[in-house]
């Protein structure tokens, strides 16, 4: 899949990356190689292979599940820079 200058200023701006224009031509080149490359990976054969979490077989390691520590409320509290009525306050994101 070739991807040419409009393309990939639009995927510049939806990633809010800024890409000068001389730029472009370079990166379509880099960005249509890397997608060729991972289209490349839908003809491996993979039938009759079991999926893998990790390249080392291995377990995670358990533990009981009990209460150990609780009602710490007011230790939690002393990382809050700023605590109210019992919990971390943040500032205002959205309006």
């Amino acid at each position: 899949m070739a991807l040419d200058r409009t393309t990939v200023r639009k995927m510049a701006r939806l990633a809010r990356l800024r890409v000068d224009d001389d730029a472009l031509d370079g990166l379509a080149g880099e960005l249509s190689n890397i997608i060729g490359w991972v289209e490349s990976l839908a003809e491996v054969k993979t039938e009759g292979v079991e999926p893998m979490t990790s390249a080392a077989e291995t377990s995670l390691h358990m533990r009981k599940d009990e209460v150990t520590e609780g009602n710490l409320e007011e230790k939690v509290l002393l990382n809050a820079p700023e605590p109210a009525h019992g919990f971390y306050t943040v500032p205002k994101v959205m309006e």
